[in-house]
């Protein structure tokens, strides 16, 4: 693309936004209409709404577009009026003000509805369709998103043709349709990775379908599609993706770029993107399941500060992300401080906040939690892998407290949500066979290592190491069970060796004190199990608050046992304590 040999500024914004070099347009649009030589067109002042909106100045942005209204308006121009009306309708409803976003919803409408087809009634069906999809009503949603198809096709935009595929597979997905939605939102992500959409609806089409996979716990199509998200979103950023030798900019070097023609100086960095943070924020929730939670803590405090203010929804799932790797770490004052930052942000914290407090020894409060979460779903059918995590941290809660009846009840309705979904969704089903396999080993049922050996399976396919630990632990209890000791020891020293690489160090010590002890049958002094497994945590350095967490009992339960501990083995301290341990060979 050749650079334009002009002086005047307003035809050089116009080229950079055609190049999308928004900061560059912003820069030429934002000088001139401060000291204006003439003023800017209703066009050029959706020029510098945008460009404002790319750069950072929401606020910019919003009033740029006004003008553009009224502009529109001055010259009877409903097609420029309606979509200018739609933009601020969008951009009001992100900083947070339904009554304005809805009233300029409202102007849109009246702009637009009564036009013949064209072009800009494609964001009318696109928030129709979103409108009757938060009502459950899936039918009158899915007519909204063809019409929209119908008015891309006619038009022949590939960015509404995408938008209006991407629509059409959310209303499907919601509807129970998963095979058909997955398929068209594969065809809208080929448009984007084949690079032919602009960079306003490729950044949407990424987090929307970040989103969607997530929820539909599709974790094959986040993990790639966050790498290609995070690779269009990093910087140089110019809008578009690099051609067949890794260039984006084709144009030729010649005495025609003169100094007169070159990019002023920038006052936002042009390798700026606004979607960059929201990425992020997807990025750091794969990351967390893929066991890199160094990279996923530090890749969610950089994503809570590229957020931009439109999008603090996605600040709050970083946070979360952040509090669910410290919690598993064991930092638990780090992590509830985090869940803070989610809730002060607008996210219910659940279920990680449930398992904190039970982390805490606060039982009562992770039941009252993560039950108050489900009963708050309003609309299970959208978010299945959210419902799917709660109803598989209720199942742990109730277990924990020995309510095994209502773990039965929560394991089931996971397992029959996982059966409900179109097609092999892996993720759920390890899930739930989880669940299940641990159901039935608190039962004493010896029908518990089929479900576990699935769900193993299931997570080692999926390649998520934390909860593929957490089941081998769950195994070494059914082998142990069964009398199988050999079996048990390699579970729990395969999975001792996967904690303490990720970091989860409670996780650790738990599964060192089953592996040291697990031989045992006969305990010296008349200890019992559990006080031997105190005992071997003490005699491991650990603290009252060390040993509460690692198993997941309050430290005035570890304060009992230790003084049983003492008053059984005629000792005095700690380190006496320790001393016993090591001479009897418990640790």
């Amino acid at each position: 693309m050749s650079v334009p040999t002009t002086t005047d500024p307003v035809e050089r914004a116009r080229d950079a936004a055609a190049r999308e070099s928004w900061a560059e347009a912003y820069q030429l649009l934002h000088a001139h209409d401060r000291h204006p030589s003439r003023g800017l067109t209703a066009d050029d002042l959706s020029v510098l709404a945008d460009a404002a909106w790319w750069s950072g100045h929401v606020d910019e942005s919003v009033t740029a577009r006004l003008r553009a209204h009224a502009a529109y308006l001055a010259a009877d121009d409903h097609r420029g009026a309606g979509l200018a009306s739609w933009w601020l309708y969008y951009e009001y409803a992100g900083l947070g003000r339904p009554a304005a976003a809805a009233g300029w919803l409202h102007r849109a409408r009246h702009h637009l509805e009564d036009l013949p087809d064209c072009p800009e009634q494609c964001f009318l069906e696109m928030t129709a369709a979103e409108e009757a999809s938060a009502h459950g009503d899936h039918e009158s949603a899915l007519a909204a998103t063809r019409r929209m198809t119908a008015l891309a096709l006619a038009c022949g935009s590939p960015d509404l043709l995408a938008l209006s595929r991407q629509a059409e597979s959310r209303v499907l997905l919601a509807a129970g349709r998963r095979t058909e939605g997955l398929a068209l939102l594969d065809d809208a992500m080929c448009a984007v990775s084949a690079g032919e959409l602009s960079g306003m609806v490729t950044g949407w089409l990424y987090c929307l379908a970040l989103t969607q996979c997530m929820e539909a716990a599709d974790f094959a199509r986040a993990v790639e599609w966050t790498n290609a998200a995070m690779e269009w979103c990093a910087p140089p950023w110019t809008g578009r993706p690099p051609d067949r030798n890794g260039d984006t900019d084709t144009a030729p070097d010649t005495a025609e770029t003169s100094a007169a023609a070159a990019p002023l100086p920038m006052t936002v960095p042009s390798g700026e993107n606004p979607f960059r943070g929201v990425c992020r924020a997807h990025r750091v929730e794969v990351l967390d399941l893929l066991g890199a939670w160094a990279l996923a803590e530090a890749e969610a405090r950089q994503a809570c500060r590229e957020v931009p203010v439109d999008c603090l929804e996605s600040a709050a799932a970083a946070y979360y992300a952040a509090g669910d790797v410290q919690r598993r770490q064991g930092r638990l004052e780090a992590a509830a401080v985090s869940y803070g930052h989610a809730h002060e942000l607008g996210r219910i914290p659940q279920p990680g906040l449930a398992l904190l407090r039970l982390a805490q020894g606060r039982a009562d409060a992770a039941v009252a939690g993560v039950d108050l979460a489900l009963a708050c779903r309003n609309d299970p059918d959208h978010d299945v892998l959210g419902r799917a995590r709660l109803l598989a941290a209720r199942t742990e809660v109730a277990l924990a407290v020995r309510d095994v009846p209502g773990a039965a009840k929560a394991a089931a309705d996971l397992d029959a949500l996982a059966g409900a979904a179109a097609g092999d969704v892996p993720l759920l089903r390890a899930l739930a066979d989880t669940a299940l396999g641990s159901v039935a080993l608190a039962e004493q049922r010896p029908g518990a290592l089929l479900p576990l050996r699935r769900a193993l399976a299931g997570w080692l396919e999926l390649r998520v190491p934390y909860e593929a630990a957490q089941v081998r632990m769950l195994l070494a209890a059914a082998c142990r069970a069964a009398g199988d000791e050999e079996a048990a020891g390699l579970e729990l020293g395969t999975a001792r060796a996967v904690f303490e690489r990720l970091g989860a160090v409670p996780d650790a010590r738990r599964a060192a004190a089953l592996l040291s002890g697990g031989s045992r049958r006969r305990l010296p002094g008349g200890l019992t199990a559990r006080e031997a497994e105190v005992l071997r945590l003490v005699a491991s350095g650990g603290t009252n608050k060390d040993i509460a967490r690692a198993l997941v009992i309050s430290e005035h339960t570890v304060a009992r046992h230790l003084n049983n501990i003492f008053a059984k083995l005629g000792v005095g301290s700690r380190a006496s304590a320790t001393a016993y341990a090591y001479a009897h060979g418990l640790v």
